[in-house]
């Protein structure tokens, strides 16, 4: 089968945050500590047992892609920035495959102290518009 076509592993996090502003702050800094190699904010309306009352708020979603391996050193990173004394924490594993699974195993590996930032490689999709 042809390299592209192989699983790759990966790990999925959904966290809330109470705003877009905090939604953004949070996952700037899990990809500035390269715990994270991409991160999706959805607004979204939730419903939520809290001290004996359904509560109801406006939050952002924020959907982790992240390997196995730095996990436990995102929830860690995640816990100490989030905005919430309880934030969500729900994690799953997946698997992804094709130019998309390359680009997230190309960004995931780690990077030694003095190896540097990476060489812009454009944006996933990008190819079409390149010769």
């Amino acid at each position: 089968a042809p390299q592209q076509a192989l699983a790759m592993a990966i790990e999925l996090v959904l966290t809330t945050e109470a705003d877009t502003a905090h939604a953004e702050r949070l996952a700037r800094a899990l990809l500035e500590a390269r715990l994270a190699v991409c991160i999706s904010l959805l607004p979204l309306t939730s419903l939520y047992h809290w001290q004996g009352r359904i509560e109801r708020s406006t939050e952002v979603q924020l959907l982790i892609k992240t390997s196995a391996t730095q996990l436990e050193a995102l929830k860690q990173l995640l816990e100490e920035l989030h905005s919430y004394d309880t934030p969500e924490w729900i994690h799953w594993p997946a698997h992804t495959a094709g130019a998309y699974g390359l680009w997230l195993e190309g960004e995931l590996a780690p990077l030694s102290p003095d190896a540097g930032a990476p060489d812009p490689a454009g944006r996933p999709g990008d190819e079409a518009l390149g010769g």
